[in-house]
């Protein structure tokens, strides 16, 4: 299986909103309200939000290619970009979403990876992430990869007040 990794740039900005209506939509529409779904994937993945994002200097996005095919993607912050007050010290992985079809074949380890080279290269000391509360998948997941869960924030999804996960890395 060839797998590559390519830094997301405006022109991306199409597909960018495309996978990630898909892949978010994917994941969680089986446990919120139509509505919510809808009221969330409509304030985060609008084009202008997304353009924001990436226009900002200190966030990065990445798709993950298998095959010549956009499989998933991986959204990285420092600085300011960080959804939570973390320091200097930390790089938050915000986003790792992968097509279903493309799952279990070793593209999150891949994409988690190459966040903490990024890390080390910047020299941050700890990567952190949100996980829902509720995504018994991806918190064994983070867990195997060796994050600990230090916290908790809220969330919202629509106008419900979810629960996510603080987890957190120490990179040596």
């Amino acid at each position: 299986m060839t797998v590559k990794l390519k830094k997301c740039n405006r022109e991306d900005l199409k597909i960018l909103q495309k996978i990630s209506i898909e892949t978010f939509n994917d994941t969680f529409k089986d446990q919120n309200s139509p509505e919510n779904m809808k009221a969330y994937l409509e304030k985060a993945f609008n084009l202008i939000q997304l353009e924001k994002e990436l226009s900002n200097i200190s966030s990065v996005f990445f798709f993950v290619y298998v095959r010549n095919e956009v499989a998933g993607y991986l959204k990285v912050n420092i600085n300011d970009a960080q959804s939570e007050e973390m320091g200097d010290e930390t790089l938050e992985i915000e986003r790792i979403y992968i097509k279903n079809q493309f799952q279990k074949h070793g593209l999150g380890k891949y994409m988690l990876n190459h966040a903490m080279e990024i890390a080390r290269e910047r020299n941050k000391k700890k990567i952190w992430l949100g996980v829902w509360e509720k995504n018994e998948n991806a918190i064994a997941f983070y867990k195997k990869m060796g994050f600990v869960q230090t916290a908790a924030h809220a969330f919202y999804m629509g106008d419900e007040k979810q629960t996510d996960f603080i987890m957190m890395k120490t990179l040596l």
